[in-house]
């Protein structure tokens, strides 16, 4: 029998195991950092109980001059991913078209990619100053590389007979772009822009947490300082909801979850 190449949608006791799962873990891991918050092992308040965290997250909540920073924040961060994202795409489709580019300059992508970026901050001190200005070029240096790579490879895969489609009717450069490469290539843009957002986050909060006075990545850095540790788990907490859910956001407006499950 001819095989379809339809994948069928998991089942739904497949998907109530799944969902037993996660929440067994998530209870396994509280119920564990409870006990090491009563233990008394660790030094005082280094692993505090989840009712202190619990009210220390509802003082924060509750903190006008949290959604202050966190507003700076979500700036500095959208602005990054904004011009990081776009240079990446641009460079990306720039690699992925010419061969000859792809083999003189790929290559460094690759290499620079996984460097720490953090050790470029004195540099962008310098050029922008220790305002919002170096934190987002961290960002857009931080996302631009998965982005790019993404790119590359999405043009590669990209079928020959819809380029020559677009090529017989003689579309513009920029024609190509909007109505050939990007729709065949979204999946591979959507993960690189959700790969460029998680580096863009950790960028910019790790130049917030060297030298800034707001933002969140100072208040965390500020509540470690003055050994608030209620607070620091607290803003870890929120951070790390926030970020799950903006890059599902993402996923869900660049219909990758629904390729997923169909």
């Amino acid at each position: 029998m001819a095989e379809t190449g339809v994948t069928t949608a998991p089942t739904a006791p497949l998907i109530g195991r799944v969902t037993l799962v996660r929440v067994a873990i998530i209870l396994a891991v509280l119920v564990i950092w409870e006990a090491i918050a009563a233990s008394g092992l660790l030094f005082r308040d280094v692993v505090p109980s989840l009712t202190v965290i619990g009210s220390a997250l509802a003082t924060l909540l509750s903190d006008p001059s949290y959604y202050f920073n966190l507003g700076v924040t979500a700036g500095e961060i959208g602005t990054a991913l904004l011009i990081g994202g776009l240079a990446g795409l641009a460079v990306g489709i720039l690699l992925g078209a010419n061969p000859l580019l792809a083999q003189a300059y790929e290559s460094f992508l690759y290499y620079l990619g996984p460097t720490p970026k953090i050790i470029f901050f004195p540099v962008m001190i310098m050029w922008f100053g220790v305002g919002p200005g170096s934190k987002v070029a961290m960002g857009v240096i931080s996302c631009f590389f998965p982005v790019a790579l993404s790119a590359a490879a999405g043009m590669r895969g990209i079928d020959q007979v819809l380029i020559r489609v677009g090529r017989s009717f003689r579309l513009t450069a920029w024609q190509m772009v909007t109505k050939i490469y990007l729709p065949a290539m979204r999946l591979p843009v959507i993960n690189g822009v959700r790969l460029g957002l998680g580096v863009a986050i950790i960028g910019t909060l790790l130049a917030e947490t060297k030298l800034s006075n707001k933002g969140v990545g100072f208040l965390i850095i500020n509540a470690y300082s003055t050994f608030n540790m209620p607070r620091m788990y607290a803003l870890l907490i929120v951070l790390f909801v926030l970020s799950i859910g903006v890059n599902a956001l993402v996923g869900r407006l660049g219909g990758v979850d629904t390729i997923r499950r169909a």
